[in-house]
């Protein structure tokens, strides 16, 4: 084999090595991709502090064919994914990621992909009448999903029409026949406005589905990268190093040298079919099955022993809700930050609520209006707007995170009359399970709850009754065989 270019091939396998080290890696085998390996990685999610799963030895599979999942669910996998130092704190990780996503941002064009002339991703290739989707342990993971999902924790990479720009989103993938999957992106996702040139041209849209690599891949493809910039150069700032990529034979897209599994084709105009249900990030089947693009697949590159990256959501916390906690806890803070709100703690936007439902900020209380201000800007800035339920804002000796002090203070510190703003005909969603109840859709009313003690009256407000925290941490220190 050749030797590959210099770059960071986003190898799945590198990345598994290191969380294995750290104890991260649990081995799974025997399960069967029929409803029971997504119902094992449901569970998983549940747990205080869940390990990465790997899955092998899958129910009418060959040994080798493999699926992780639960791959970002903790703070020391997503510090090691995101390049920083191993955090095991939440809000500590939050702290070390603040101000992070506009520097990524700002060095993104200076890591342009670099190609190599091969890769591993060469090692298998189907081509025509080979080609099968099926090859792979494609979960169906809920009783109530329209099909087998074989893209969840995927990337898809497409190219504008006009410009060349290639863009890298993750789009939900569900297999219809062997060589046939249905595409589904939101109407205002980049890789659908690049869809919709295509068919107004009358012209094939080209697709590469890369279904697994290190996790990065598809964390990054799903956060709100400006439109116009390639996700693989902002993905190279984090890593300080440009991505290795490979181009595909009929399309000429690039992707991933090390990716594990990866689909290419083209959607056709006209050629669409029904996909779905499949659960939102909120936790419910808020859509139905609805007309989307079909990629006709015409090529398949594949490693030995492939592993599918899978990521597949459910009541929260799920697969993929920590990562989003985090990442946009941190991109909260700067927007405050950005927006002038001074001495905020820490922010945490809640798993409960998908990390966009149900965010909540501390502060320092320096001056009156201070807590609503935090609060209005937390609901309406650019991050945190689109389907936000309710911005609560505590005082700096409440953990943001943990949600029994956040509704302690909600309960103890807050006038229903005096604390609670409603914003009318805020920005919803159309994947709002409330949806079916409002008359119009889109919108969404918005609660701030100013839940910190009353400014014009700290001074008398009843001290709490518990032990201070420097007493706490030494007490925790002393007797840690008992706590």
């Amino acid at each position: 084999m050749e030797k590959l270019a210099t770059g960071n091939s986003l190898d799945l396998r590198v990345w598994l090595d290191k969380v294995r080290a750290l104890g991260e890696l649990t081995d799974v085998l025997g399960a069967d991709w029929n409803l029971e390996l997504g119902a094992i990685s449901e569970l998983n999610a549940k747990k205080a502090v869940p390990p990465a799963l790997l899955f092998d030895e899958i129910t009418g599979y060959a040994k080798g064919f493999r699926i992780v999942t639960c791959s970002t669910s903790s703070p020391v996998r997503l510090s090691t994914m995101l390049n920083l130092e191993i955090e095991r704190s939440h809000l500590k990780l939050v702290q070390a990621i603040r101000g992070k996503p506009r520097q990524w941002q700002a060095e993104a064009a200076d890591y342009d992909p670099v190609p190599a002339q091969t890769g591993p991703i060469f090692e298998n290739v189907q081509s025509g009448d080979e080609v099968d989707v099926y090859t792979f342990p494609s979960p169906l993971w809920h009783e109530k999903d329209g099909g087998r999902y074989i893209g969840t924790g995927c990337m898809v990479a497409t190219r504008d029409l006009d410009s060349g720009w290639v863009n890298v989103g993750a789009y939900r993938v569900m297999i219809h026949d062997r060589n046939h999957v249905g595409l589904n992106m939101i109407a205002s996702k980049h890789g659908a406005i690049q869809y919709d040139k295509y068919m107004a041209a009358g012209k094939p849209f080209p697709v590469v589905i890369v279904l697994g690599c290190d996790p990065l891949g598809y964390t990054i493809s799903g956060l709100e990268v400006p439109f116009g910039m390639c996700e693989y150069n902002y993905m190279g700032a984090i890593l300080k190093e440009p991505l290795s990529v490979v181009h595909g034979e009929l399309t000429g897209l690039p992707f991933p040298s090390a990716a594990e599994i990866v689909l290419e084709g083209w959607a056709y105009p006209g050629d669409q079919r029904n996909e779905g249900p499949f659960g939102e990030f909120h936790g419910y089947y808020s859509g139905h099955a609805e007309s989307t693009p079909v990629v006709t697949v015409e090529r398949i590159y594949y490693r030995n022993n492939p592993i599918i990256m899978g990521s597949a959501v459910s009541k929260p916390p799920h697969d993929y809700s920590y990562s989003k906690a985090v990442l946009r806890s941190a991109m909260l803070s700067d927007a405050l930050q950005a927006a002038g709100v001074p001495d905020v703690e820490a922010t945490w936007a809640h798993e409960i609520g998908g990390a966009r439902m149900f965010n909540v900020v501390a502060i320092r209380q320096r001056y009156a209006g201070h807590a609503r201000q935090a609060g209005h800007i937390l609901s309406q800035c650019g991050v945190g707007v689109y389907l936000s339920r309710y911005a609560i804002v505590v005082d700096e000796d409440i953990d943001p995170s943990n949600l029994h002090e956040v509704m302690w203070a909600v309960a103890t510190r807050t006038d229903p009359d005096l604390d609670i703003d409603i914003i009318k005909r805020g920005t919803g969603s159309k994947a709002d399970p409330m949806a079916v109840a409002y008359q119009h859709k889109g919108f969404t009313s918005k609660a701030v709850i100013d839940a910190c003690r009353p400014f014009d009256h700290l001074s008398e407000f009843p001290p709490v009754a518990e032990a201070s925290r420097e007493l706490q941490d030494k007490t925790r220190e002393k007797w840690q065989h008992i706590l």
